[in-house]
């Protein structure tokens, strides 16, 4: 059945309800190729998938990683399939590609369009409400690939105010090695890639940091672990300051909180329901 790309960005996909979701047959192709051809060519691996597994039917979360390909898209979204859906937070301009057709096809394996450098609330409601449907969302905060193009990256806290809107925790997430299949002036090489996943970050656990201050630092946080994961090193030896220059560090704040605080996820309705038990 046909549905312009509009109506599929409102449309679920993955979540506990199924009524009105976008249909699987055409991501469910885009899988089987574009992940056979990644296998093939990068003989990519997930590590450490058993965590974003385990929100399955429990709750929302909110995928974030670093940028460094265009390709890191493709093994993303791959990584999560075939069990789950990610709904992939991507800029506008991308849905027009192909006239148009390029967006009717990433529509419908679940991205949605943000317009980059604003306050997108529109972008940031249709999130929140996949969260609230137990569904993925994938975001990179930094907004521009890593070294390539004439954009800085820089730290958007979007991710983390969607995490607070749709109640769910940050999962951070690198796609490593990348960044090495196509440099500016050389051929394209085949690395081994490995998107690897690693512990989730819940907003509450920032309630210490200033209220003006708590989605950035949570954002900060997260990222570095990104960061961590993709380099194979400590959070506490990743080097913010040159990574996010134009950003404030949190170090000192986070190492007094005792951060990261590790612990089973438990989702916003279980919760609701436990103290209505109690009381």
């Amino acid at each position: 059945m046909f549905y312009s790309r509009e109506e599929m960005f409102d449309m679920s996909l993955g979540g506990k309800s199924t009524e009105h979701e976008i249909p699987h047959w055409c991501g469910n192709i885009a899988y089987v190729v574009v992940a056979l051809i990644l296998k093939i060519c990068f003989r990519y691996h997930v590590s450490n998938r058993e965590v974003l597994r385990s929100f399955k039917g429990k709750g929302g979360v909110v995928i974030v990683a670093n940028h460094t390909s265009y390709l890191d898209v493709a093994f993303l979204w791959c990584s999560v399939r075939p069990s789950q859906w990610v709904r992939l937070m991507a800029r506008d301009s991308l849905f027009e590609a192909a006239r148009g057709l390029g967006g009717q096809i990433i529509a419908r394996a679940g991205a949605f369009p943000v317009k980059r450098d604003s306050a997108d609330r529109t972008s940031l409601k249709r999130a929140a409400r996949m969260l609230k449907n137990q569904e993925v969302v994938g975001i990179f905060p930094e907004g521009t690939r890593r070294g390539k193009g004439s954009q800085v990256p820089q730290l958007h806290a979007g991710a983390a105010l969607v995490a607070k809107m749709g109640k769910a925790p940050l999962l951070p997430c690198t796609v490593r090695n990348a960044e090495y299949i196509k440099k500016k002036g050389e051929r394209i090489r085949f690395p081994k890639v490995t998107v690897e996943f690693g512990s989730p970050v819940f907003l509450e656990d920032f309630d210490g940091f200033p209220k003006s201050e708590r989605l950035e630092a949570c954002t900060w946080y997260a990222m570095r672990e990104c960061f961590a994961l993709s380099s194979r090193i400590p959070a506490d030896q990743v080097d913010m300051k040159s990574l996010f220059p134009d950003s404030m560090d949190y170090s000192e704040q986070i190492e007094a909180l005792g951060l990261p605080k590790r612990r089973e996820y438990i989702p916003e309705d279980a919760r609701i329901h436990a103290g209505s038990e109690d009381q």
